[in-house]
């Protein structure tokens, strides 16, 4: 099992959902600093809205996520945004913004209402833009990137927000295994060489195996297991969490879980 000891980001008997509908309840779950931690679970099992409760999105039924040992639905949301900015599925920009002017939304967390970019403002933005090798696109609008790019604009705009904490939902959603590995080798990039914290919704089980550190898997309205992908990544959690018999074998390069679907059984 990975240890949890040290995290900043952590949920403790949450329950989440609506009055007459819960999702998700009894869970306890702590995101270890400094490490890619993957969501994975069926359709509608509730990742998203764990998510989102982790990104003060979503108001709790009950329970508490903690942000640095406070409770983060009391906490100023200027305070929350400097240290953890969320992702959401397809964000959408007003026409003809450029990529640059997009970064500079990620700069509101660290500036007065009324206040005019800084020195520093601007020297974030120009790292961001660097670490996501969109310099030479800084001057495009949005509309006129692909996939991908637009993908890469929107963690610059998160990354000018300089916060400590990612949190993206399904990064790699409708775009092609290029872009998709781009997005994650960059996310991993960001990890490893600015110690990022990365949580995010992943649905492809190989990328998660390959990508993350560290996995939760979400089903039965519940936690179902957390660790290692080599620890979790078993045919017995893929039945259970899935409903999907599969082999699961070294992957032939990386030695990380691959799992090979067979059938779909019915057991979820």
């Amino acid at each position: 099992m990975t240890d949890t000891a040290s995290s900043r980001l952590s949920a403790h008997h949450l329950a989440l959902g609506y009055p007459a509908v819960r999702v998700l309840e009894g869970i306890d779950i702590s995101i270890p600093d400094g490490m890619i931690t993957a969501l994975i679970g069926a359709n509608g099992s509730g990742k998203s809205t764990l998510l989102k409760a982790l990104g003060r999105i979503m108001q709790p039924l009950c329970g508490s996520v903690m942000l640095d040992g406070k409770m983060i639905a009391t906490m100023p949301g200027r305070a929350v945004a400097q240290v953890l900015a969320l992702l959401p599925q397809n964000p959408v920009s007003p026409e003809g913004l450029t990529v640059r002017q997009l970064c500079r939304f990620g700069r509101h967390p660290h500036r007065g209402l009324l206040s005019r970019m800084t020195e520093v403002d601007e020297a974030a933005i120009e790292g961001a833009l660097a670490a996501t090798g969109l310099m030479a696109l800084a001057e495009r609008p949005i509309e006129r990137l692909s996939g991908g790019q637009r993908q890469r604009a929107w963690i610059a705009m998160a990354l000018a927000q300089e916060p400590p904490i990612l949190l993206l939902d399904e990064p790699t959603t409708f775009l092609d295994i290029a872009h998709q590995l781009e997005i994650l080798e960059l996310l991993r990039e960001l990890n490893e060489t600015r110690g990022r914290t990365i949580v995010m919704v992943v649905h492809d089980l190989n990328q998660a195996a390959q990508y993350a550190d560290h996995i939760i898997a979400v089903a039965e309205g519940g936690i179902y297991a957390t660790g290692r992908p080599a620890d979790l990544l078993k045919p017995d959690l893929i039945r259970s969490v899935f409903g999907v018999d599969a082999m699961v074998i070294p992957h032939p390069v990386t030695g990380t879980p691959l799992c090979l679907p067979l059938s779909a059984c019915g057991a979820r």
